[in-house]
């Protein structure tokens, strides 16, 4: 769905003059943080739990077409310990869209933007699932002196497989042309009516299909409300069109070549990588697929030299929905380790 979508914006050829956003249908349910503006559009951010000036602050950054409510199972637990935010990027659950292309850097802009605005102050602990794990990877790069330590949730790899239409599967850096990856946008967000009526067409019967499926299991395991959010989410133009980043393969590449020149790319920050233990697929491929799933998650722990990896035995991909448990250990571990 993520990928066709974005197709159709690419082919769009959507118009960046944007000044403010457009009407839309409002969220069934009020936001449970604030809704931060960083200039021209907001972005919704939940802290919970009580800042301490000895304890970083926790940072949940959700998986591809995830937002706040699918750390329902974490943040809770995790407040009991330390002051924990959870935020929807761009487009997603209560945030409005904003500019594109929604490049990494720009998606790691706009974090920090929205922390330094809401007044959350560093040091960090950023935690990553999936996707996520690429933004809080990033977001140590550009800004190395707010990261205290770092949670991987079968987090992305390295150099991560890619599918093409025509059924060949490839590496992310076979894709990389070498194109300079756009500069951070501070203005000018996309709003609904910049998208041409045919497109727009194409991508509602999209989000159309989206919204039944958008609590299919695991995700039926979390609150009744954090569903029902979910499920109006992924039905919103909105959130279909801030999956758009053509420059993905050359933020990719460039991880991928620093990664190559230095293995300890954190340092000494306490790191821990946890990694599904329960395969996906079926089938010789799928086997195969797999024995390099767990080639790149071992690989990220070298990312630290204080790196380390856990294995969630009971657990698919979605790692915070079957072990939260696990997740919450984690992080109570890393926040120690990152006081000493």
């Amino acid at each position: 769905m993520r990928n066709r979508l974005t197709v159709i914006l690419l082919l769009a050829g959507v118009s960046l003059a944007a000044q403010g956003q457009s009407a839309s249908n409002s969220p069934p349910l009020p936001p449970p943080g604030q809704l931060i503006d960083l200039g021209e559009w907001r972005l919704h951010l939940n802290c919970q739990g009580k800042a301490a000036p000895s304890q970083p602050v926790v940072l949940l950054e959700a998986g591809a077409g995830d937002f706040s409510v699918d750390w329902s199972l974490v943040q809770p637990a995790v407040a009991r310990f330390a002051r924990v935010c959870s935020y929807d990027r761009a487009g997603s659950g209560w945030s409005d869209l904003g500019p594109r292309p929604r490049t990494m850097h720009q998606i790691v802009w706009e974090l920090h933007t929205l922390l330094d605005k809401a007044g959350v102050k560093p040091p960090f602990v950023l935690v990553g699932h999936s996707y996520g794990g690429w933004l809080v990877r990033l977001y140590a790069s550009m800004y190395p002196e707010v990261a205290a330590g770092m949670v991987l949730v079968e987090a992305g790899a390295d150099n991560p497989r890619r599918l093409l239409p025509d059924g060949k599967v490839v590496h992310a850096s076979d894709l990389a042309k070498g194109a300079p990856i756009p500069a951070v946008k501070t203005s000018g967000p996309l709003r609904e009516s910049d998208i041409p009526p045919r497109i727009l067409s194409l991508i509602e019967a999209g989000v159309r299909d989206a919204g039944p499926h958008a609590n299919d299991p695991p995700r039926d395991k979390l609150p009744a409300a954090a569903q029902r959010m979910r499920e109006w989410t992924l039905s919103q133009v909105k959130h279909a069109a801030s999956n758009d980043n053509p420059f993905e393969a050359e933020e990719l590449a460039a991880m991928f070549a620093e990664r190559s020149k230095k293995e300890n790319l954190l340092g000494d920050m306490p790191l821990i990588v946890l990694s599904r233990g329960i395969s996906e697929g079926e089938g010789p491929k799928a086997q195969a697929n797999e024995e390099e799933h767990k080639r790149d998650q071992a690989s990220l722990v070298s990312l630290s030299r204080r790196g380390k990896q856990v294995v969630a035995l009971r657990s698919g991909h979605h790692i915070p929905l079957d072990e939260p448990d696990l997740v919450v250990a984690a992080i109570r571990d890393v926040l120690a380790a990152s006081r000493k």
